[in-house]
């Protein structure tokens, strides 16, 4: 009984996707800050090593 409603949570048009796990949503989160500061903050970077 609770697996019926367990199911019905998701719209019907959703029920067939498969969802990735949020872990690697977090872990691509890092990965896009980590870029953007970098591309954003190069030369800053770029400048310590001089």
């Amino acid at each position: 009984m609770s697996e019926d409603k367990n199911e019905q949570l998701r719209p019907s048009k959703m029920r067939g996707v498969a969802f990735p796990k949020a872990k690697y949503g977090v872990i691509l989160a890092i990965i896009l800050i980590i870029l953007v500061n970098f591309i954003y903050y190069k030369e800053t970077i770029f400048s310590f090593f001089r």
